[in-house]
């Protein structure tokens, strides 16, 4: 890169360091997919995006720790160590991009590749303070990835900002300063997604936020009541259908008892009791709330929503309890993120500065699928129209 510069001869992310999600092939480079049943595996060739970013000049600097095959909202490993929240050692960083969103955050490195299947970029980077960004469903290729759900798998990008994202997405065509069809945006308010409700500080800093936005663009409430029925639980069941048919096409039982953790092993054992017409049911809802997404969308551009309805838990909690509602952490994680996975939508976490030492929280801007060059334009100027209006933070 040095020489290139020299010469004259840059190429559009030359000498960019990134960091790459375990769960994403890099050609000689130790590929686990988060589990020990691969450890010491080095793929013959990059995945298709690692190739492209390569190509354009991008340096992997390493691998990234991952959730085993990205089933999970911790990033804790019982045979890698768990990964901490460089905000606080005592909590997780989210999942299951959680090493990528960690390492950001902690300044090891420029951006990153991640997934996202249900939230796996936008709840690390929500929980870390850092950006987080899924496109479209179908617009970033997933060869050389390992699926987990494949009609939910999105490749997602991270980086510190959202500029550091708008670098990344334009070597793949997603042009943020192209799409200029909406200069007077409009926006959709929807304050939590029943049935968790959005934590005291999380609605605090939103609700801020919302105020500083409207000085901004056009805001209006969306009604929430009805729009997500169903829509987590059909995720779920989509994922266990598809998870456990690819892991049960190339392991036997044996593997799986031998080298799979037993968090996997028993959500494998979960998949088994699935019926088709559970997941031809799944795939109805899916339908179903896709259409209503798209209703509650037709009089604004994009959705604005807490990325997650609490800051980062502790370490090994398993349950969480926010206001009247009590769940487990990944449930509480994912309700405000899958459903955006479940109708393919693009979206992006920017975070929303902490106040009085409390981690940070993050705003959610979903737009419809298609529209990722203006997402990423709005949700620049959203940014830095938060940035100007937040207090000094202690924590970065």
């Amino acid at each position: 890169s040095e020489r290139r510069y020299a010469e004259g001869r840059t190429r559009p992310l030359e000498g960019l360091i990134i960091g790459v999600k375990d769960l994403i092939d890099t050609q000689g480079l130790e590929t686990s997919y988060g589990s020990a049943a691969w450890r010491g595996h080095a793929p013959t060739a990059d995945a298709e995006l690692v190739a492209s970013l390569r190509e354009r000049g991008a340096i992997v600097l390493g691998k990234t720790t991952t959730h085993e095959f990205a089933w999970g909202v911790t990033t804790s490993s019982m045979v890698f160590g768990d990964t901490l929240n460089p905000l606080d050692p005592t909590r997780i960083p989210g999942g299951s991009s959680g090493g990528a969103a960690a390492a950001i955050a902690y300044g090891a490195v420029a951006a990153g590749l991640g997934t996202d299947t249900g939230g796996s970029v936008r709840i690390p980077a929500a929980l870390c303070g850092v950006a987080g960004f899924k496109p479209t469903y179908g617009l970033l290729p997933t060869q050389g990835i390992f699926p987990l759900a494949p009609s939910l798998d999105h490749p997602g990008l991270l980086g510190e900002t959202v500029d550091d994202i708008a670098i990344l997405a334009g070597a793949f065509s997603i042009d943020a300063l192209a799409d200029r069809g909406f200069t007077r945006a409009r926006l959709g308010v929807l304050r939590e997604v029943p049935p968790v409700p959005a934590s005291a500080e999380v609605a605090s800093a939103f609700d801020a936020a919302v105020a500083t936005l409207g000085e901004l663009f056009a805001c209006a409430n969306v009604e929430a009541e009805g729009l997500f029925d169903g829509t987590y639980e059909a995720f779920a069941h989509i994922v266990l259908t598809e998870g456990g048919a690819g892991h049960f096409r190339h392991n036997d039982a044996d593997r799986i008892a031998a080298h799979y953790s037993r968090e996997t092993a028993e959500r494998l054992e979960r998949a088994k009791a699935m019926t088709l017409g559970e997941y031809a049911a799944a795939q109805q809802t899916r339908r179903d709330f896709t259409a209503r997404l798209h209703r509650a969308m037709a009089r604004v551009d994009f959705l604005v929503l807490p990325t997650c309805p609490c800051t980062a838990p502790a370490l090994h909690e398993s349950a969480i309890r926010i206001g009247a509602w009590t769940g487990t952490v990944r449930e509480a994680l994912m309700a405000y993120t899958a459903p955006f996975n479940v109708a393919g939508f693009p979206a992006i976490s920017i975070p929303l500065a902490p106040r009085d030492g409390q981690l940070p929280s993050a705003l959610q801007v979903v737009a419809r699928p298609g529209h990722d060059g203006a997402l990423l334009r709005v949700a620049r100027q959203m940014e830095q129209r938060l940035r100007t209006q937040a207090p000094a933070s202690p924590m970065r």
